[in-house]
């Protein structure tokens, strides 16, 4: 049974199921949204989504059972936690009190899409590991809004007090510019008063949307290619001497099954 489960796990195609039913989840979550379709089918949507619950609670009883009696091995890994954790949260009771706390933890079965692919696995994996380069390019970056906040707040505030007239309002103006959402209109009414002024928002955007953005998505390319190359050299790794053992292990189990199989077809 241990290793018809492990087979199970390890399956392309039980590894696609799971994804479908995230993928149904998701519709049925969807769905609910709707005032007229939660009158009309909301016994059915309900029916849907324990089912979903059903499978993914089946999902991992098998994988626990695939790794016992080394159940801390299915807990070693964070997806692991992760998956867990969000079937935990749906089985939060959807009436009473916490029924708002409930519909919202079974939004969160929609990012278990992220465990089950591992090409998002990887991309979410990267960006966490470029949170501490991020961290030296996130304080270059306030530097420059700092700067550029005090100077724009010195140049501009009588001129456009809504924009510019303290500091706070000086820096969301200037993520306004960084966003390039209608920055020409604030550079404009700033020319009114100095027909220069253009050089502090077009100096601005070169340096704070093309540089800053580009180094942080450097970062992320960086750290994406070394990701690859630790999956890579995991994969290349040579199979430890316990894990040989295991597998020799399952091995004459199944060997064993399959005589006993054979002398009962002998005998019949």
């Amino acid at each position: 049974m241990k290793v018809m489960a492990q087979n199970i796990v390890a399956h392309v195609a039980f590894e696609r199921f799971i994804i479908a039913v995230i993928l149904i989840s998701a519709v049925l979550i969807g769905m609910e949204t709707s005032s007229d379709i939660l009158d009309q089918y909301g016994h059915w949507l309900e029916w849907g989504n324990r089912a979903v619950l059903a499978i993914f609670i089946i999902e991992a009883a098998l994988k626990i059972y695939a790794v016992s009696p080394k159940i801390g091995d299915y807990f070693r890994e964070g997806w692991n936690i992760f998956d867990f954790t969000i079937i935990l949260l749906a089985l939060i009771p959807s009436t009473g009190e916490l029924a708002m706390l409930a519909r919202l933890a079974r939004l969160l079965r929609v990012l278990r899409l992220i465990s089950a692919i591992p090409e998002l696995r990887l991309i979410v994996s990267t960006l966490i590991r470029s949170i501490p380069s991020m961290a030296n390019v996130m304080i270059l970056m306030s530097v420059i809004f700092y700067i550029y906040a005090v100077a724009g707040q010195q140049l501009f505030h009588a001129h456009d007090p809504e924009h510019w007239g303290n500091l706070g309002i000086s820096l969301l103006t200037l993520f306004r510019i960084v966003t390039l959402e209608d920055w020409t209109d604030l550079m404009y009414t700033a020319m009114e008063m100095h027909p220069l002024s253009w050089i502090y928002f077009v100096s601005f955007v070169i340096m704070g949307t093309f540089v800053i953005i580009n180094l942080f998505i450097a970062v992320v390319i960086n750290n994406l290619d070394e990701a690859k190359q630790e999956r890579l050299k995991e994969m290349r790794m040579p199979v430890s001497k316990d894990q040989l053992l295991d597998e020799l292990h399952e091995t004459q189990q199944a060997l064993e099954k399959l005589r006993v199989q054979l002398d009962h077809v002998k005998r019949n």
